[in-house]
Protein backbone atom coordinates (compact mmCIF):
# COMPACT_ATOMS: atom_id res chain seq x y z
CA UNK A 1 0.00 0.00 0.00
CA UNK A 2 1.46 3.63 -1.01
CA UNK A 3 1.53 6.10 1.67
CA UNK A 4 -0.78 7.92 0.05
CA UNK A 5 -3.27 4.75 0.40
CA UNK A 6 -2.39 4.40 3.74
CA UNK A 7 -3.29 8.46 4.46
CA UNK A 8 -6.83 8.18 2.28
CA UNK A 9 -7.34 5.01 4.41
CA UNK A 10 -6.80 6.81 7.80
CA UNK A 11 -8.94 9.94 6.85
CA UNK A 12 -11.54 7.59 5.71
CA UNK A 13 -10.92 5.55 9.46
CA UNK A 14 -11.58 8.89 11.08
CA UNK A 15 -14.69 10.14 8.81
CA UNK A 16 -16.16 6.54 10.06
CA UNK A 17 -15.57 7.16 13.65
CA UNK A 18 -16.95 10.69 13.34
CA UNK A 19 -20.08 9.10 11.88
CA UNK A 20 -19.96 10.51 8.33
CA UNK A 21 -20.42 8.81 4.95
CA UNK A 22 -18.45 9.73 2.37
CA UNK A 23 -18.24 8.47 -1.55
CA UNK A 24 -15.13 7.10 -1.96
CA UNK A 25 -14.53 8.57 -5.57
CA UNK A 26 -14.96 11.93 -4.67
CA UNK A 27 -13.38 11.94 -1.52
CA UNK A 28 -10.02 10.15 -3.33
CA UNK A 29 -10.06 13.39 -6.26
CA UNK A 30 -10.48 15.47 -3.46
CA UNK A 31 -7.13 14.21 -1.91
CA UNK A 32 -5.64 13.65 -4.35
CA UNK A 33 -5.74 17.05 -5.45
CA UNK A 34 -4.21 18.42 -1.96
CA UNK A 35 -0.85 16.59 -3.07
CA UNK A 36 2.06 16.42 -0.82
CA UNK A 37 0.86 18.87 1.69
CA UNK A 38 -1.84 15.99 3.03
CA UNK A 39 1.92 14.66 4.36
CA UNK A 40 3.03 18.04 5.92
CA UNK A 41 1.64 18.29 9.71
CA UNK A 42 1.22 21.43 9.09
CA UNK A 43 -0.86 21.64 5.78
CA UNK A 44 -2.87 18.29 6.36
CA UNK A 45 -5.15 20.65 9.07
CA UNK A 46 -7.39 23.73 8.53
CA UNK A 47 -7.38 25.39 11.97
CA UNK A 48 -10.35 26.85 12.52
CA UNK A 49 -9.73 29.62 15.29
CA UNK A 50 -7.03 31.46 12.83
CA UNK A 51 -9.44 33.63 10.46
CA UNK A 52 -6.42 33.81 8.14
CA UNK A 53 -6.46 30.14 7.57
CA UNK A 54 -9.99 30.06 7.17
CA UNK A 55 -9.47 33.35 4.37
CA UNK A 56 -6.90 31.23 2.77
CA UNK A 57 -9.34 28.04 2.27
CA UNK A 58 -12.07 30.65 0.82
CA UNK A 59 -9.70 32.18 -1.70
CA UNK A 60 -7.42 29.23 -2.53
CA UNK A 61 -10.20 26.39 -3.14
CA UNK A 62 -13.67 27.81 -2.77
CA UNK A 63 -12.94 30.57 -5.44
CA UNK A 64 -9.76 29.57 -7.14
CA UNK A 65 -10.23 25.70 -7.46
CA UNK A 66 -14.06 25.85 -7.65
CA UNK A 67 -14.75 28.64 -9.40
CA UNK A 68 -17.33 29.74 -6.67
CA UNK A 69 -17.85 33.73 -6.15
CA UNK A 70 -17.27 35.19 -2.76
CA UNK A 71 -19.91 36.29 -0.64
CA UNK A 72 -21.64 35.23 2.79
CA UNK A 73 -22.81 31.45 1.21
CA UNK A 74 -18.86 30.47 1.39
CA UNK A 75 -18.46 32.15 4.86
CA UNK A 76 -21.92 29.91 6.27
CA UNK A 77 -20.29 26.88 4.25
CA UNK A 78 -17.14 27.04 6.10
CA UNK A 79 -18.68 27.71 9.57
CA UNK A 80 -21.05 24.74 8.96
CA UNK A 81 -18.36 22.35 7.98
CA UNK A 82 -16.04 23.44 11.32
CA UNK A 83 -19.00 22.67 13.20
CA UNK A 84 -20.04 19.38 11.47
CA UNK A 85 -16.24 18.51 12.39
CA UNK A 86 -16.86 19.69 16.10
CA UNK A 87 -15.58 23.00 17.92
CA UNK A 88 -13.73 20.49 20.50
CA UNK A 89 -12.09 18.43 17.90
CA UNK A 90 -8.44 20.02 18.01
CA UNK A 91 -7.02 18.63 14.45
CA UNK A 92 -9.46 19.12 11.31
CA UNK A 93 -7.87 17.42 8.16
CA UNK A 94 -8.06 19.45 5.16
CA UNK A 95 -9.14 16.57 2.82
CA UNK A 96 -12.11 15.94 5.30
CA UNK A 97 -12.93 19.79 5.65
CA UNK A 98 -12.58 19.86 1.85
CA UNK A 99 -14.75 17.20 1.33
CA UNK A 100 -17.26 18.19 3.66
CA UNK A 101 -17.50 21.97 1.97
CA UNK A 102 -17.66 20.84 -1.33
CA UNK A 103 -20.60 18.47 -0.20
CA UNK A 104 -22.11 21.26 1.36
CA UNK A 105 -22.20 23.43 -1.31
CA UNK A 106 -22.70 21.19 -4.20
CA UNK A 107 -19.58 21.28 -6.27
CA UNK A 108 -19.48 17.59 -6.74
CA UNK A 109 -19.34 18.37 -10.30
CA UNK A 110 -16.67 20.62 -10.43
CA UNK A 111 -14.06 17.65 -8.84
Amino acid sequence: MSKFDEKISFYKGVMDNMGMSYDDVLFDKITRGLGPSIFKRDAASVSTSDPGELETVKQNFLIKKLGLEDGESLDNAISVVADKMGKTNRVKYRAIFYYLLVKELGQESKI
